[in-house]
């Protein structure tokens, strides 16, 4: 299969782990998305990875039940890191390598993260899992991915969630949403569009980084994405 791209940031949102389940990992869309990023690296895109803690703690949601916020937003950096070794045990089972790195020292459940070791662990065909968002509160998973995407110099951050791309509002909810195929960081947000948090947003833009945001719950979806095939929408 040729691709459109070298090296890419797939961002993944801890909720989709959920499957049908209403907590925690559902098993079979974990290997879904293992053999499916195993095809990628065999397609030879070299992958890298963030995955969000939804499925099992939020540190916003924490800190409204009265949580301290910082404790709340650690929290969720621990289930991050649950979910990447969830996710590393799963590629390893298709064979695909794969290594977690950690955005706090956390030997030895992971490496210490450095954008050097994990570009490294890209170039030897390694999936390289980034875990614990920046390593600090009160920022979210996809401003660590935008961080992590821009670090090891991905081509393009694909964020894979449960709807097919951006819309005017939401799809779930409201049936007469139109779906960009193309829209600016800008208009992201003139437009107030739940697409990614600002600050995340505004890391794209400043460092030229285009997001493609797609469905990764269709099996077959990700390598239509990285095939150049038009199915998500593009942020540039």
């Amino acid at each position: 299969m040729r691709t459109k791209y070298n090296r890419v940031l797939l961002k993944l949102s801890g909720e989709s782990l959920m499957g049908e389940q209403h907590y925690g990992i559902d098993t079979k869309r974990l290997a879904d998305y293992a053999e499916q990023i195993a095809q990628a690296v065999k397609s030879g895109v070299q992958v890298a990875i963030v995955i969000g803690g939804g499925n099992i703690f939020r540190g916003l949601q924490g800190a409204s039940k009265g949580f301290d916020r910082v404790k709340g937003d650690q929290m969720g950096m621990l289930a991050t890191v649950i979910n990447s070794l969830a996710l590393s045990s799963a590629l390893e089972v298709v064979g695909q390598p794969a290594k977690v790195f950690t955005a706090i020292n956390m030997f030895p459940i992971g490496e210490h993260y450095s954008k050097w070791r994990a570009i490294e662990t890209l170039n030897a065909g390694t999936v390289a899992i980034i875990s614990g968002g920046t390593g600090n509160p009160f920022f979210t998973t996809d401003t660590g991915s935008a961080l992590r995407a821009v670090e090891v110099e991905a081509d393009v951050m694909l964020k894979g969630t449960r709807v097919d791309g951006i819309y005017t509002a939401d799809p779930e909810k409201d049936p007469n949403a139109v779906k960009f195929t193309e829209i600016t960081y800008d208009e992201v947000y003139t437009r107030g569009l739940k697409v990614m948090d600002l600050t995340a947003t505004a890391l794209c833009k400043e460092n030229k980084m285009p997001i493609v945001v797609f469905d990764m719950d269709t099996r077959g979806n990700l390598a239509k994405v990285l095939a150049g095939e038009s199915i998500g929408t593009l942020v540039y």
